[in-house]
């Protein structure tokens, strides 16, 4: 059977048609020119140098390291409240086993008078049996009245306390949330700031890592060479002090004098072995790596390293730089000695121990060891001698 539709006519049969799609093509084509070339003249943003690229990788481990502080507060807020939301606990199921003494108490009292049937005691020795037995209960019935007043009072004590102690505890349970929220915060701002290091580091070619190898060489050796001129100096003082004190006092006055600075400097010999053995554990710690919130055996980050070797000569610091700088004697800078903490940056987010001729100990940064390094390699904030 013959098909009685219109056959189609195609587009590029007819000259219109033609003319159209051409049209089409050519401002497609137009249009893809024109992208490519605001593609081509859009300005590209030039490649970081080098020094660029360690200016910004020094600024973001700083961030990190002030980051990691701050997860260390939250740490020990969080384990300090922890340990408070523990014994609020142990107190109130404490409580409710007294206030469930009272209730049971309560409720022999209640049964005693369901017994009794709540009846007038006339009425219950006319319907009583045996008239002994009822009045050996009466009896007994009002001396538990006096008891039962006291149980009620006792109930309604524990009921209070406990109610107290459960809103204590919700409070303490709110005030630990609040610090794992900002110990989960604190976290992600560190490895944020890590990661975003990393990534920086890995774009950079063989001959840029050289580069900036050289410029840490060269950062590290003029730290080294202020160190060594600070140390000339103090032992330039230091003649001076001792030739100024026996000039003054004569030959065997000078002798006897010193005798007598030696007992004055008997206390200070106290400070001086203290750090002497927080020094000693420092130094064993060298070659360990640095690790965000790490307070030992294994790896350290600053803080925890000072703390942990303070510990072993029996002076507890506190966690943070922020509270270790307020702990013990300030020291200026000139009159460092070994064990003293020397804390880094006006927020005070790195410290070391100072180790003598202007260098100390101290866990520096992510990717790195405990090391010996100079105490002018950052820009000092300030000294103090714990114990």
């Amino acid at each position: 059977m013959a098909s009685h539709r219109k056959p189609r006519t195609s587009v590029l049969a007819s000259p219109t048609g033609r003319r159209t799609a051409a049209g089409l093509t050519t401002a497609a084509l137009a249009s893809v020119t024109l992208l490519s070339q605001s593609a081509e003249a859009a300005p590209r943003a030039p490649k970081p140098t080098v020094e660029e690229v360690k200016q910004k990788v020094d600024d973001l481990y700083h961030q990190a390291e002030v980051a990691t502080q701050k997860y260390n507060a939250a740490k020990e807020r969080a384990e300090s409240q922890r340990d408070t939301v523990d014994g609020l606990l142990d107190a109130s199921a404490k409580r409710a086993e007294k206030m469930n003494e009272s209730r049971r108490l309560l409720g022999t009292f209640a049964s005693a008078q369901y017994r009794t049937g709540g009846m007038n005691p006339t009425a219950q020795l006319m319907l009583a049996k045996d008239p002994q037995q009822f009045v050996d209960r009466n009896h007994l019935m009002e001396r538990l009245t006096g008891r039962q007043k006291q149980a009620v009072t006792d109930y309604q004590e524990q009921q209070a306390a406990a109610t107290k102690q459960r809103a204590e505890a919700t409070r303490s349970l709110e005030r630990l949330q609040e610090s794992q929220a900002s110990l989960k915060e604190s976290k992600a701002s560190v490895q944020d700031k890590l990661a975003e290091a990393r990534q920086l580091l890995s774009r950079l070619t063989a001959q840029e890592k050289a580069r900036l190898a050289e410029l840490e060489r060269q950062k590290e050796a003029a730290a080294k060479r202020r160190a060594a001129e600070e140390a000339r100096k103090q032992q330039e003082r230091e003649r001076q002090r001792q030739q100024d004190s026996g000039g003054s006092t004569g030959g065997s006055t000078g002798g006897s004098t010193g005798g007598g600075s030696s007992t004055g400097g008997s206390t200070g010999d106290s400070a001086t072995s203290k750090g002497a053995k927080a020094l000693a554990f420092a130094r064993a710690q060298i070659g360990k790596p640095y690790v965000w919130g790490a307070t030992g055996p294994t790896s350290y980050d600053c803080s925890g390293l000072t703390q942990a070797a303070w510990k072993a000569a029996g002076v507890d610091l506190p966690r943070t730089t922020w509270d270790q700088v307020k702990v013990g004697q300030r020291v200026a800078t000139k009159d460092l000695q070994p064990g003293d903490l020397v804390f880094f940056y006006d927020d005070i987010s790195h410290v070391g121990m100072y180790l003598g001729d202007g260098k100390m100990v101290h866990a520096p940064k992510p990717g790195a060891s405990v090391r010996e390094e100079s105490i002018y390699y950052m820009p000092i904030y300030g000294s103090v001698r714990p114990g």
